[in-house]
C-alpha cells in the first residue's frame, strides 16, 4: 500500500503542477528534491511571483524511520518504526478576489521491532480561504467534495465537513480559517471499509482537487482589486500564519521528526500584516466574510 500510495502522489504532483504553470502563465515550479537523514526525502515543488500565484508550493514526501521521542508520546505508543507518505500544497494567489487553498493527502504505516505493521491509517482533506467571499464559489468547491463522498458513503461529506470546520478553527480567534471543505484523518480498517476502500476515497478526493480549486481561479483571476483589497488580504493571510503556527498538526509532525523546515514553512504567504485591534468596516465585505467564519454555513 504504502509503494502504491507513494506512486500515486508522485504522479498527482506532476498533474496539479502542470495545470497550475498552464493557469498562471509566467512562472514555473522550481523543484528542489531533498532527503533526510534518518530515512526517505522528498520532492519540492515552489512558483513564486506568477501572474496568478504570488507563491505556492505542491510538495511530496516519504519519510521512515524510528518514531522520535517526541512522536511516541504524541501517539501514545512505545519504541516504534514509521513510514510515512504524502502530498500537501498551499497556493496564495496575487488577487484578493481568488481564495487561498490547501490540500493533503497522507497514508501512515507503524512498525514494531520485527518489521511487522502494527497500524496504518488515511489521511486528508482540501479546504479553501477566501478573502472576498463569493457564495457560489464556496458552494461549487463543495459540491465537489461532496460528490467525492457521496460515491463512497453517504454520510462522508456530512461528517469531514464537520470535522474541517472544527479543524480549521483559530480558537484564540473565535474564527474559521477559511470556509472548510474536508478533514479526515485516522481512516483504519474496519468492518465496513478496507485499506483499499480507503485507498479508492481519498485518491478521488485528490483527483477532484483541480476541479474543486481551478473553476473559481479561472473566474476570478481577472477582477480589479485596490490597495484596500490587499492590506485586507494580508491581514486574513496573518490570520492564516497563526493557524499554521499555532494549530497545525502536520507542522508539529514535521518539525518534531526532523522534517525539512523550507518545505514544512512552504505554507506561509510571502507578504502579512498584522494591524492592532483591526476590525472591518460595518456591512462591508470584508464584514461579511468574518460574519460567515464566525458560524460555519451549510454550503450543500
Amino acid at each position: 500500500m504504502k509503494d502504491k500510495f507513494y506512486q500515486y502522489i508522485q504522479t498527482l504532483q506532476d498533474t496539479i503542477t502542470s495545470k497550475l504553470e498552464e493557469i498562471d502563465g509566467k512562472a514555473k515550479f522550481q523543484e528542489d528534491i531533498w532527503k533526510r537523514p534518518e530515512g526517505g526525502g522528498g520532492r519540492t515543488r515552489v512558483i513564486e511571483n506568477g501572474s496568478v500565484f504570488e507563491k505556492g508550493g505542491v510538495n511530496i514526501s516519504g519519510v521512515h524511520g524510528p518514531l522520535p521521542k517526541a512522536m511516541q508520546s504524541y501517539f501514545k505508543v512505545d519504541d516504534v518504526d514509521f513510514f510515512a507518505c504524502g502530498l500537501s500544497l498551499v497556493l496564495h494567489p496575487e488577487n484578493p478576489m481568488v481564495p487561498t487553498v490547501h490540500a493533503n493527502w497522507r497514508y501512515f504505516e507503524m512498525y514494531d521491532k520485527s518489521g511487522e505493521i502494527v497500524d496504518s491509517w488515511f489521511g486528508g482533506g482540501q479546504d479553501l480561504t477566501p478573502y472576498y467571499l463569493f457564495e457560489e464559489d464556496a458552494a461549487h468547491f463543495h459540491k465537489v467534495c461532496k460528490t467525492s463522498c457521496d460515491h463512497h458513503h453517504p454520510d462522508f461529506y456530512s461528517t469531514y465537513k464537520k470535522k474541517c470546520d472544527e479543524y480549521f478553527y483559530n480558537a484564540h480567534r473565535g474564527e474559521a480559517r477559511g470556509i472548510g471543505g474536508l478533514f479526515f484523518d485516522y481512516c483504519r480498517k474496519t468492518d465496513d471499509m478496507s485499506m483499499q476502500d480507503w485507498y479508492d476515497f481519498v485518491t478521488e478526493v485528490g483527483d477532484s482537487f483541480l476541479e474543486a480549486y481551478v473553476p473559481i481561479v479561472e473566474r476570478r483571476k481577472e477582477l480589479p482589486y485596490n490597495q484596500n483589497h490587499r492590506d485586507w488580504q494580508e491581514v486574513r493571510r496573518g490570520r492564516y500564519v497563526e493557524f499554521n503556527l499555532v494549530h497545525d498538526k502536520g507542522t508539529l509532525f514535521g518539525l518534531k521528526t526532523n522534517g525539512r523546515i523550507e518545505s514544512i514553512l512552504m505554507s506561509l504567504p510571502p507578504r502579512v500584516q498584522w494591524k492592532y485591534d483591526h476590525h472591518p468596516k460595518p456591512e462591508s465585505p470584508e464584514e461579511k466574510l468574518v460574519k460567515v467564519l464566525k458560524k460555519p454555513v451549510e454550503w450543500q
